[in-house]
């Protein structure tokens, strides 16, 4: 039977941890002293590979400073540029660069503090345990139809794709696809979540995922015999390859400067690693 540990061990621990005790109770590491004194709203939207990171470093925040409230939305790499752009939100995410239009527009600054492979993915019973780039851009194209033609089963394949806000996608499109086409009736699905769960239901699936997002349900073939992997995309091994973004204003308020420090600091360094993904080196 596990036991909690008793009023003299938590003390023991929270002297180990080199923190203290925040007026919300929890244990207030050093990174998180970057917090005191503020209070107030903050609110983060844009593409859905930032969520576990932004979600954990929420919580940790929150549970010291119980004064901050934040909030994290999805929508998309496009809705985030647009959200901050336009002052609905403080932090916008994209798994993407802005775009020239995007810095003309708004003039945000952009703050990389991960990097992501995009790995295209199948359900587990698919026996296919390699594609090509080449097939991979045949499959979506429409130029093969079936798993057979790459050595998986007589069944039809079945495309997903995401919509056109979509960071995930635009990096996918870009690099793996070589901008090519995307057949039509493609399922378009809105978030690397819904991503992976309809390819988890559909036997005859191919879609794409943030590595960050592969678990059990999905299976990642190789890619021209690179396992999939984000110590691969981080060597340059695996080519498809994005920074993941939070964007503010020149000069964010006080709240969610705070945040993008931390994230970006050592305590946000971990919270990546966890969530995945690989910490990008600062002052990217």
């Amino acid at each position: 039977m596990n036991r909690r540990p008793g009023p003299l061990a938590l003390l023991v621990l929270l002297a180990a941890c080199g923190g203290h005790e925040g007026k919300g109770g929890g244990d207030v590491t050093r990174e998180l002293e970057r917090f005191r004194g503020l209070s107030g709203n903050l609110d983060i939207a844009g593409g859905t590979a930032h969520i576990p990171v932004m979600e954990e470093a929420t919580k940790r925040i929150m549970s010291a400073w119980p004064a901050i409230r934040i909030t994290v939305a999805g929508g998309g790499s496009g809705v985030g540029v647009r959200k901050v752009g336009e002052g609905l939100v403080q932090v916008g995410n994209t798994g993407r660069p802005l775009s020239a239009e995007e810095r003309a527009t708004y003039g945000l600054v952009s703050h990389a503090f991960a990097i992501d492979g995009v790995a295209v993915v199948v359900h587990p019973a698919n026996p296919v345990a390699d594609l090509t780039a080449a097939q991979v851009r045949d499959i979506y194209a429409g130029r093969i139809v079936r798993w057979k033609d790459v050595g998986g089963p007589d069944r039809a394949v079945h495309v997903y794709t995401r919509d056109e806000a979509s960071g995930t996608r635009e990096v996918f499109w870009s690099e793996l696809l070589a901008k090519g086409p995307v057949v039509e009736g493609a399922v378009v699905v809105p978030s690397n979540g819904a991503m992976k769960t309809a390819v988890a239901g559909d036997e005859g699936a191919i879609g794409y995922v943030s590595i960050g997002h592969v678990d059990a349900t999905v299976r990642c073939p190789s890619l021209d015999g690179v396992a999939v992997t984000q110590e691969a995309a981080a060597s340059g091994a695996y080519p498809v390859v994005r920074r993941l973004y939070m964007n503010t204003k020149p000069d964010p308020p006080a709240l969610a400067r705070a945040f993008v420090d931390y994230v970006l600091g050592p305590e946000g360094a971990e919270i990546v690693r966890r969530a995945g993904y690989i910490p990008a080196p600062r002052g990217e």
